[in-house]
């Protein structure tokens, strides 16, 4: 396959996500300057989780990691592996294959900074003020965990895992809240069933809380199989659950309509109300006026600052990355079980194939037992 000497780019209007477009990648043509290096997109994973740097792009500040050209349209952000194409940037250097963040197209031109054996960070002027867990470049031969034959599953579940695993320790860090039962919506979303998956590993312990998922009756069966969950139920049991029960809501789905069942339901036992995701980005609403706790938002990079930090208030970077990789040996082990895989990774390539699997994401009518590999090369 080869790259268009245009490209091409996925363009979605911010403030209405079902409208779409393709146009010409800017980073496939423009001239570099010293420092800069270009990068060829050659295939990305498409998840729930996109749809939730959309939903959340203009708060979160997720459309500013890549300005499109028109300020009304954004470009997606994707999780992906390039290979270095042109570089005039030191220690950077052509054919090198590398996996990081990247917008839904064919090519990025970065600018890199901290370069260092195992890669860089991207240190052109407007990602500056963003999240820095987004900002870094592995190369390929030199992360421990990269396989090629596991580059699909590493761009579809890597990155929500590494949010799953910081869930189950802010969950644990804050023992549970007391809680007794762990609610969890959307339970067969790839980041519900991670975060599942590394609690589940602390069983036996005393303080550990049920792990009940919450999803859609057609979702129920997957969800289930996964052992993870000690219970799943559908959404329409909420309201017959115990009210007396202590009770932490991670909820997943972003369902205001939900959120408000779950606050209503529990009330004073609701010990603690965690906002992740958007997988019914729909139906996200306002948080005001709940019984309970006031939801709270969880952002990833602020727990990776906080167990970053030097021991003894963090662990520092080094070990963080270490417990990170060794949770996620565990959980990729148990995903591509050949008697029973959680998740198969579909390929597709071409604007017709990605427009599709977007809008089958947005809409809610992705297969769970799905991972989806996309490239827009030609």
């Amino acid at each position: 396959m080869t790259i268009a000497a245009a490209g091409t780019r996925l363009y979605i209007q911010r403030k209405d996500l079902h409208q779409t477009r393709f146009g010409p990648d800017p980073d496939a043509t423009t001239t570099l300057a010293d420092g800069q290096a270009r990068l060829a997109l050659e295939h990305f994973a498409l998840t729930a989780n996109n749809i939730t740097y959309a939903a959340f792009g203009e708060a979160m500040k997720y459309w500013q990691f890549f300005p499109a050209p028109d300020p009304d349209w954004g470009c997606l952000p994707v999780w992906g592996f390039a290979t270095v194409t042109e570089s005039r940037a030191a220690g950077v250097a052509v054919g090198q294959r590398v996996y990081g963040y990247f917008p839904a197209g064919t090519h990025l031109v970065v600018t890199p900074s901290r370069v260092h054996a195992a890669g860089f960070a991207d240190g052109a002027a407007h990602r500056q003020e963003l999240a820095a867990v987004y900002q870094h470049y592995q190369f390929c031969d030199r992360d421990p965990s990269w396989q090629a034959r596991l580059e699909g599953l590493q761009a579809v579940l890597k990155p929500l895992f590494v949010t799953s695993f910081l869930i189950d320790d802010f969950l644990a860090d804050n023992q549970f809240f007391g809680a007794r039962q762990l609610l969890l919506s959307s339970a067969s979303s790839k980041t519900a069933y991670g975060t599942a998956f590394c609690l589940a590993q602390r069983r036996g312990s005393p303080d550990l809380p049920r792990i009940v998922g919450l999803t859609s009756p057609g979702n129920l069966g997957f969800a289930q199989s996964l052992g993870c969950y000690d219970e799943v139920r559908p959404y329409t049991d909420v309201a017959n659950m115990d009210p007396a029960l202590p009770t932490v809501y991670v909820d997943f789905a972003g369902d205001a309509a939900l959120r408000r069942q779950v606050h209503e339901t529990f009330g004073g036992a609701l010990k603690f109300s965690s906002s992740i995701g958007g997988t019914h980005w729909e139906a996200i609403g306002s948080a005001g006026g709940l019984p309970g706790p006031r939801p709270t938002l969880f952002f990833a990079p602020a727990q990776i600052k906080t167990r970053s930090a030097a021991p003894p208030e963090g662990w520092g970077r080094d070990e963080l990355d270490r417990r990170i990789a060794q949770a996620w040996s565990a959980f990729i082990a148990r995903v591509e079980r050949s008697d029973d895989p959680w998740l198969k990774v579909v390929q597709g390539s071409g604007s017709k194939a990605t427009e599709a699997a977007y809008r089958a994401l947005l809409d809610g009518r992705a297969n769970p037992r799905e991972g989806l590999m996309l490239s827009l090369q030609e």
